[in-house]
Formats: C-alpha cells, structure tokens, sequence
C-alpha cells in the first residue's frame, strides 16, 4: 500500500531532473539564457545542481521500495 506515493514521487522526481536536465542541455551550448534575467554561467549551474538533486531523490524514493 505505501509503495504507491513512493512510486508516484519518484517518478514526478525524475521527470522533472529530466527534463530540467534537458532544457539546460539545449539552452547552454547555444549560448542562450537557461532563465530570464539571470547570468547564463550562473544559471546554468545551479539548474544543473537542481537537475541533479531531484534525480538522486528520485533515485531514492525508488531505493525505497
């Protein structure tokens, strides 16, 4: 019975390191903005640390299981 959260927070988790991953994975090498208003070194580093930290939580509540 507790499998079901675990399973649906992990997935929203990966999903979203995912795609987080993906649009900084497109957005960087072009040179352009990952957010509005905001420094593209910077930026891009810290979604990439975001990406990363929601993929190991992901990972995890699926180690949970």
């Amino acid at each position: 019975m507790e499998s079901g959260p675990a399973i649906f927070t992990g997935t929203v988790f990966a999903l979203f390191g995912a795609a987080l991953l993906a649009w900084v994975a497109s957005r960087a090498p072009r040179r352009e903005p990952v957010a509005a208003g905001v420094g593209r070194a910077g930026s891009a580093a810290l979604a990439t640390l975001a990406a990363l930290a929601s993929l190991a939580v992901g990972v995890w509540c699926f180690t949970r299981l």
